[in-house]
């Protein structure tokens, strides 16, 4: 999708990342602090850019700063629809601490999830270009 745009993406991590080679893909490399790439995530996306993460917090961060959020399985994220998931977290991660561990089974990720996180980001794509006004009709 980023050929078809010709838009950038950005991969943050911890360490090197082998990539596809391609003048639109930039690795940063962060340090290996906790929560270092999402500390650079949060500090250099801006307003319209895609973020892609499964990090609540992160994904709360990117979206008081006008950044349009997917998760992996995508979910759209919104400021509307994050407050559920997020209260849900702190409620695990309050069992967790209690010792109950019931609610903490993720699923596996399916071809569905695969065909809406396809679907969800070339919508977010075309969104986010119509309002830099750069999206090319082909």
């Amino acid at each position: 999708m980023a050929k078809k745009y010709g838009i950038k993406v950005v991969i943050v991590a911890n360490n090197y990342m082998r990539t596809p080679p391609g003048e639109l893909i930039e690795i940063v490399t962060v340090g290996s602090e906790s929560d270092a790439a999402d500390i650079w995530i949060s500090e250099n996306c801006r307003k319209n850019d895609i973020v892609i993460t499964s990090d609540l917090p992160l994904a709360a961060l990117c979206i008081k700063k006008e950044a349009r959020v997917l998760s992996p399985k995508g979910k759209v994220l919104t400021e509307e629809s994050i407050a559920g998931p997020m209260m849900y977290r702190e409620i695990s991660a309050h069992l967790r601490q209690m010792g109950d561990n019931s609610l903490s089974r993720t699923q596996p990720y399916s071809q569905k999830d695969r065909s809406r996180f396809l679907q969800y980001f070339h919508q977010l794509i075309q969104s986010a270009l119509r309002a830099e006004g750069t999206l090319k009709t082909t």
